[in-house]
């Protein structure tokens, strides 16, 4: 039996819609057999799904479809630290979760890059599936089907400072308000951003991620759907984070902190209860530069591509 590791991961980094992802130190675990039945379990607790609507069952279902593989059920356990709902990735760790199992169980008929289409074709999106799979940061585009990207493993003198609100926040509703139409000098603005944002987090040049990290396209339009939002960001700045954004569609929101700025957790924990969020989380992440793992083995060690 092997057990799959999926990390978390942060989309969008401000202007990147649906474009930019990077993997943090948090994980879901799951394991996955061939059975007669369907058989779905969580190790910790977690409310999830236990039927055929389960999200790893659904996706290893359809690989095994699409191998032309007889398809009678499985036997899934999964261990769910990403919270739901919150803009750390948790659907698409299960979606590459259940692909790489699945793809495990068949004899590993599909690339990794096989595996990264599909799952951005069933997500929808590459900028979450893509570092959950590859690890790191990674810059992505779907086009035809197909995932055209670059991974850029990232320095560990980072630490990604999660700020987790104690409510959920569904992607529909959080893609429902943002416009179907933006200005050209919004689209500009996001370009030079999104594209300051990858290069400087690479090359180390931290003192750029603040402007990198403004957004015109979603940010402004989804603020008002996390009550606190504006302020809890204004005090990661205040404390010394070089960049604050909404992780993904929210309800989680990220800054990323200089490690030397050691006391950083201990006063945003501070401040937070001061203003009345006592309940809310302060995860402090790693940048996690391998992605998807089985038995301990790194995604380019499992697949022929």
């Amino acid at each position: 039996m092997l057990e799959i590791k999926i990390p978390a991961t942060s989309a969008n980094l401000g202007a990147g819609y649906d474009s930019l992802g990077v993997a943090v130190s948090l994980y879901n675990y799951m394991t996955l057999e061939e059975s007669d039945r369907v058989d779905i379990a969580a190790n910790d607790g977690v409310p999830i799904p236990t039927d055929e609507s389960n999200l790893v069952y659904t996706t290893a279902k359809h690989l095994f479809d699409l191998c032309g593989r007889p398809f009678y059920g499985l036997k899934i356990r999964q261990s769910n630290n990403i919270p739901m709902a919150r803009g750390l990735g948790s659907s698409s760790a299960c979606i590459v979760g259940g692909l790489v199992g699945a793809n495990l169980l068949l004899g590993s008929p599909m690339s990794r890059d096989e595996i990264l289409n599909l799952a951005a074709q069933l997500e929808g999106h590459p900028d979450n599936v893509a570092p959950a799979l590859l690890g790191g940061l990674a810059t992505a585009v779907l086009e035809n089907r197909k995932v055209y990207y670059v991974k850029q493993s990232l320095k560990q003198d980072l630490a990604f400072a999660a700020i987790v609100p104690d409510f959920e926040l569904k992607t529909t509703v959080a893609r429902q308000a943002i416009p179907k139409q933006v200005a050209h000098r919004d689209g500009v603005f996001n370009l030079a951003r999104a594209a300051l944002m990858s290069v400087s987090l690479y090359s180390g040049n931290y003192h750029n991620l603040r402007i990198a990290a403004q957004d015109q396209l979603h940010q402004p339009y989804r603020l008002s759907l996390i009550p606190g939002a504006k302020e809890t960001i204004n005090m990661l700045y205040n404390n010394g984070a070089y960049a604050a954004y909404i992780s993904g569609a929210g309800s989680t929101l990220m800054g990323i902190v200089d490690k030397t700025n050691v006391d950083f957790a201990r006063r945003v924990r501070h401040e937070l209860d001061q203003m009345g969020r006592a309940s809310w989380q302060v995860l402090m992440l790693d940048v996690d530069n391998i992605g998807t793992t089985a038995a301990d083995m790194p995604i380019d060690k499992l697949f022929k591509g």
